[in-house]
């Protein structure tokens, strides 16, 4: 029956979201803990984590929160971050077309690894495709908005110290990097991101580089496109 599409598509969709449910719960409460650290109400990672659900993003928006009220540099910061999504939408047009109500749910909650299940598996034939979509893309949402909640209620009663929690970030940043940095068969693009951080880090220091070095990266890549696009196929050779 049409009303029962739902079922199997859940059944079929699930066990893909298993290893993003691990890294999701972890990664989501160490960012409510780090929240309730730096003195957020409980309720701050949650709504946070149910409108932006944009990972890297959110830990960053910590530091944002934190710091003098720019809301021109912020919106900057955060189309910059959050950018590639662009090209994972245009990837996504053929599947998502004529998906009716569930489209608009499955742009909005899309994400790094909603994207990577969506786009790469082969939806059986007796399943439902836009379900299987949107079963994927509300779990991995469920997922980051559980440990996002959890992690806050637990910051408020953890027995342990948590100074420097906040280093979760650069650890999640350079595993993304790494991980990066093994997939390509070049490395032009993570060498031109280290070189514009560290010459930016130089110029402008610490508190200020994150937003130069952002855009140096986006007009070295525009500049060099072609060269490593021809690097690159050279590698696959």
């Amino acid at each position: 029956m049409k009303e029962n599409r739902w079922r199997p598509a859940l059944k079929a969709g699930f066990p893909h979201t298993i290893p993003i449910m691990t890294g999701f719960l972890f990664l989501g409460m160490a960012y409510g803990i780090l929240m309730r650290t730096k003195g957020f109400h409980p309720l701050f990672p949650t709504v946070m984590a149910l409108t932006i659900f944009g990972g890297s993003l959110e830990y960053v928006c910590v530091e944002m929160l934190c710091s003098l009220f720019a809301p021109a540099e912020t919106l900057l910061m955060a189309l910059l971050i959050q950018a590639r999504h662009l090209f994972y939408g245009i990837a996504m047009l053929d599947r998502y077309r004529g998906l009716g109500w569930k489209t608009p749910i499955l742009i909005y909650g899309m994400c790094d690894e909603s994207f990577s299940i969506n786009c790469s598996v082969d939806v059986p034939k007796d399943i439902d495709r836009g379900w299987f979509y949107l079963w994927v893309t509300l779990l991995n949402w469920f997922y980051w908005i559980a440990g996002a909640t959890i992690g806050a209620q637990l910051g408020a009663v953890l027995p342990f110290p948590t100074d420097g929690l906040d280093f979760v970030m650069t650890a999640m940043f350079v595993v993304i990097f790494l991980e990066a940095w093994l997939k390509e068969k070049q490395h032009w693009s993570s060498l031109i991101g280290l070189a514009c951080s560290a010459g930016c880090l130089l110029i402008f220091g610490a508190q200020g580089f994150m937003l130069p070095t952002m855009g140096a990266i986006l007009l070295a890549l525009a500049i060099l496109r072609k060269p490593i696009e021809k690097a690159e196929g050279g590698a696959l050779r």
